[in-house]
Protein backbone atom coordinates (compact mmCIF):
# COMPACT_ATOMS: atom_id res chain seq x y z
CA UNK A 1 0.00 0.00 0.00
CA UNK A 2 0.76 3.15 -1.10
CA UNK A 3 1.55 5.69 1.96
CA UNK A 4 -0.33 9.18 1.93
CA UNK A 5 1.65 11.88 0.67
CA UNK A 6 2.28 14.73 2.88
CA UNK A 7 0.70 18.07 1.79
CA UNK A 8 3.20 20.35 -0.49
CA UNK A 9 3.70 23.51 1.60
CA UNK A 10 3.85 27.27 -0.06
CA UNK A 11 6.62 28.10 -2.03
CA UNK A 12 6.44 32.02 -0.94
CA UNK A 13 7.45 32.33 2.83
CA UNK A 14 5.66 36.03 4.21
CA UNK A 15 6.95 36.75 7.50
CA UNK A 16 5.99 40.39 9.61
CA UNK A 17 9.85 41.49 9.08
CA UNK A 18 11.57 40.51 5.92
CA UNK A 19 14.93 38.39 5.97
CA UNK A 20 17.97 39.33 5.40
CA UNK A 21 20.56 37.82 2.81
CA UNK A 22 24.18 37.54 1.83
CA UNK A 23 24.16 35.53 -1.11
CA UNK A 24 27.85 34.96 -1.06
CA UNK A 25 27.94 33.17 2.55
CA UNK A 26 24.68 31.82 1.43
CA UNK A 27 23.09 32.93 4.49
CA UNK A 28 19.65 34.15 5.24
CA UNK A 29 18.92 36.06 8.56
CA UNK A 30 15.57 35.77 10.18
CA UNK A 31 15.38 38.83 12.53
CA UNK A 32 11.86 37.37 14.06
CA UNK A 33 11.79 36.30 17.58
CA UNK A 34 10.94 32.49 18.13
CA UNK A 35 7.40 31.71 19.65
CA UNK A 36 9.00 29.17 22.20
CA UNK A 37 7.77 28.45 25.32
CA UNK A 38 9.54 26.52 28.08
CA UNK A 39 9.67 23.28 27.51
CA UNK A 40 7.59 20.78 29.45
CA UNK A 41 7.83 17.43 30.75
CA UNK A 42 5.50 16.60 27.97
CA UNK A 43 6.47 14.89 25.06
CA UNK A 44 3.36 16.11 22.97
CA UNK A 45 4.95 19.93 24.14
CA UNK A 46 8.75 18.65 22.90
CA UNK A 47 7.38 17.23 19.48
CA UNK A 48 5.61 20.50 19.21
CA UNK A 49 8.46 23.03 19.65
CA UNK A 50 10.46 20.45 17.33
CA UNK A 51 8.30 20.51 14.65
CA UNK A 52 7.99 24.43 15.03
CA UNK A 53 11.67 24.86 14.91
CA UNK A 54 11.95 22.32 11.53
CA UNK A 55 8.64 24.80 9.87
CA UNK A 56 10.99 27.62 10.81
CA UNK A 57 14.22 26.33 9.29
CA UNK A 58 12.35 25.27 6.16
CA UNK A 59 10.88 28.76 5.70
CA UNK A 60 14.44 29.69 5.87
CA UNK A 61 15.77 27.76 3.43
CA UNK A 62 12.90 28.34 0.97
CA UNK A 63 13.60 32.10 1.19
CA UNK A 64 17.16 31.42 0.17
CA UNK A 65 16.62 29.14 -2.29
CA UNK A 66 13.40 32.02 -3.64
CA UNK A 67 15.97 34.80 -3.22
CA UNK A 68 18.81 32.93 -5.41
CA UNK A 69 16.52 32.31 -8.06
CA UNK A 70 15.13 35.65 -8.48
CA UNK A 71 17.94 37.94 -8.61
CA UNK A 72 21.17 35.78 -9.67
CA UNK A 73 22.01 35.25 -13.45
CA UNK A 74 21.68 31.29 -13.91
CA UNK A 75 23.83 29.85 -17.01
CA UNK A 76 23.30 26.47 -18.97
CA UNK A 77 26.20 24.14 -19.39
CA UNK A 78 26.38 20.58 -20.14
CA UNK A 79 27.40 19.69 -16.83
CA UNK A 80 23.88 21.57 -15.47
CA UNK A 81 22.39 24.70 -14.10
CA UNK A 82 24.89 27.14 -12.46
CA UNK A 83 24.55 30.41 -10.30
CA UNK A 84 26.72 32.92 -10.36
CA UNK A 85 27.23 33.89 -6.60
CA UNK A 86 28.30 37.57 -5.75
CA UNK A 87 30.84 38.71 -3.03
CA UNK A 88 30.28 38.23 0.21
CA UNK A 89 29.24 41.05 2.55
CA UNK A 90 28.76 39.56 5.67
CA UNK A 91 32.45 39.84 7.60
CA UNK A 92 32.25 36.60 9.63
CA UNK A 93 35.04 36.90 12.78
CA UNK A 94 38.27 34.92 13.16
CA UNK A 95 38.16 32.12 15.70
CA UNK A 96 41.98 33.65 17.15
CA UNK A 97 42.85 37.00 17.12
CA UNK A 98 45.68 38.72 14.67
CA UNK A 99 48.70 38.06 15.35
CA UNK A 100 51.38 40.64 16.83
CA UNK A 101 54.11 41.99 14.69
CA UNK A 102 57.44 40.51 14.68
CA UNK A 103 60.20 42.19 16.39
CA UNK A 104 62.27 43.52 13.77
CA UNK A 105 65.27 41.62 13.93
CA UNK A 106 69.13 43.34 14.20
CA UNK A 107 69.86 42.92 10.68
CA UNK A 108 66.42 44.95 9.90
CA UNK A 109 67.00 47.31 12.62
CA UNK A 110 70.23 48.56 11.01
CA UNK A 111 69.16 48.20 7.58
CA UNK A 112 66.46 50.80 8.79
CA UNK A 113 68.86 52.74 10.40
CA UNK A 114 71.68 53.37 7.17
CA UNK A 115 68.50 53.30 4.82
CA UNK A 116 69.14 49.99 3.23
CA UNK A 117 66.50 48.62 1.07
CA UNK A 118 66.20 45.46 -0.26
CA UNK A 119 66.80 44.97 -4.48
CA UNK A 120 63.78 44.54 -6.26
CA UNK A 121 63.68 41.76 -8.79
CA UNK A 122 64.57 43.18 -11.33
CA UNK A 123 67.56 44.74 -10.02
CA UNK A 124 68.44 40.94 -8.93
CA UNK A 125 67.80 39.85 -12.32
CA UNK A 126 69.77 42.53 -13.90
CA UNK A 127 72.55 41.67 -12.27
CA UNK A 128 72.50 37.78 -12.79
CA UNK A 129 72.21 37.93 -16.25
CA UNK A 130 74.67 39.30 -18.75
CA UNK A 131 74.10 40.57 -22.72
CA UNK A 132 76.71 38.02 -25.03
CA UNK A 133 77.35 39.95 -27.77
CA UNK A 134 79.11 37.42 -29.45
CA UNK A 135 76.12 35.08 -29.19
CA UNK A 136 73.41 38.00 -29.09
CA UNK A 137 71.82 36.52 -26.00
CA UNK A 138 71.56 37.00 -22.21
CA UNK A 139 73.78 34.28 -20.06
CA UNK A 140 73.99 34.01 -16.48
CA UNK A 141 76.98 35.56 -15.00
CA UNK A 142 76.91 32.61 -11.82
CA UNK A 143 75.54 29.74 -11.15
CA UNK A 144 74.23 27.25 -13.15
CA UNK A 145 74.70 27.17 -17.12
CA UNK A 146 77.57 29.66 -15.95
CA UNK A 147 78.00 32.31 -19.62
CA UNK A 148 76.08 29.72 -21.58
CA UNK A 149 78.83 26.79 -20.85
CA UNK A 150 76.32 24.04 -21.07
CA UNK A 151 74.61 25.13 -24.17
CA UNK A 152 77.94 25.36 -25.91
CA UNK A 153 79.03 22.02 -24.69
CA UNK A 154 75.67 20.56 -25.95
CA UNK A 155 76.54 22.31 -29.30
CA UNK A 156 80.40 20.26 -28.89
CA UNK A 157 82.24 23.46 -28.80
CA UNK A 158 85.49 23.65 -27.10
CA UNK A 159 86.19 25.37 -23.73
CA UNK A 160 87.54 28.62 -24.84
CA UNK A 161 90.29 28.29 -22.04
CA UNK A 162 91.73 24.88 -22.66
CA UNK A 163 95.31 25.62 -22.04
CA UNK A 164 96.66 27.81 -19.54
CA UNK A 165 100.36 28.20 -19.54
CA UNK A 166 102.09 27.25 -16.51
CA UNK A 167 103.81 29.93 -14.52
CA UNK A 168 107.30 28.51 -13.70
CA UNK A 169 108.43 30.63 -11.09
CA UNK A 170 105.10 30.77 -9.13
CA UNK A 171 104.89 26.77 -9.20
CA UNK A 172 108.63 26.74 -7.98
CA UNK A 173 107.44 28.92 -4.86
CA UNK A 174 104.74 26.83 -3.85
CA UNK A 175 106.38 23.48 -4.28
CA UNK A 176 109.05 25.25 -2.03
CA UNK A 177 106.53 26.59 0.47
CA UNK A 178 105.19 22.69 0.32
CA UNK A 179 108.57 21.35 1.28
CA UNK A 180 109.16 23.99 4.36
CA UNK A 181 106.03 22.66 5.71
CA UNK A 182 106.75 19.08 5.48
CA UNK A 183 110.23 19.92 7.14
CA UNK A 184 108.69 21.71 10.03
CA UNK A 185 106.36 18.75 10.82
CA UNK A 186 109.53 16.35 11.00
Amino acid sequence: MAQPSKPKLDVTVSKPTPYTFDLGLLLANDPNPLATSAPSDEPSSASALEAQLAATARDGAQALVNQLLSTLPLSATASGVLLSLPAATTALPREKPLPAAKAPTKWEQFAARKGIKPKTREQRRAKSKQYNEATGEWERTWGYDKGGAKKRRDEGMVQQDWLVEVDEKKEREEREAKNKKKRRKA
